[in-house]
């Protein structure tokens, strides 16, 4: 079983060379521009160190922001489509040990219903800093 969880990010990476996500609605586009407005986007990077996961922003079933500060916030492309997140379900990482990395496999789930409602992989993690004067 161990085996099978270590293969399931590649195993979705390898089907998502033909995953187109959905475009971002205008509402969704309006929301993440204003959690980047004044940003400049960075060189990506493949982890970033866990943080409590209040610091979560939904934009889509595909794009999350993770803020750190008020000046850094970081935006993740999924790699496949968790569906519900727009609905509220809760996000779960699978990941080992203090770093979310690209690949890391997640699900989503509704608590109530206890339905599993999305799979998907984290992709590449973009840093939004505000400039420095």
């Amino acid at each position: 079983m161990r085996a099978w969880m270590g293969m399931a990010p590649l195993l979705l990476a390898a089907c998502a060379g033909s995953y187109e996500p959905a475009p971002l609605t205008e509402k969704q586009t309006a929301k993440l521009d204003k959690a980047l407005a004044g940003k400049v986007a960075g060189e990506k990077v493949s982890c970033i160190n866990r943080e409590p996961q209040s610091n979560l922003t939904v934009i889509s079933n595909n794009v999350l922001l993770y803020r750190v500060s008020r000046r850094l916030v970081y935006k993740n492309e999924l790699i496949g489509s968790c569906s519900g997140l727009t609905y509220g379900d809760t996000m779960i990482v699978r990941s080992y040990g203090s770093q979310m990395c690209r690949g890391d496999f997640t699900t989503t789930a509704n608590l109530q219903t206890g339905i599993t409602t999305g799979a998907c992989a984290l992709g590449d993690f973009i840093p939004y800093r505000e400039p420095k004067p």
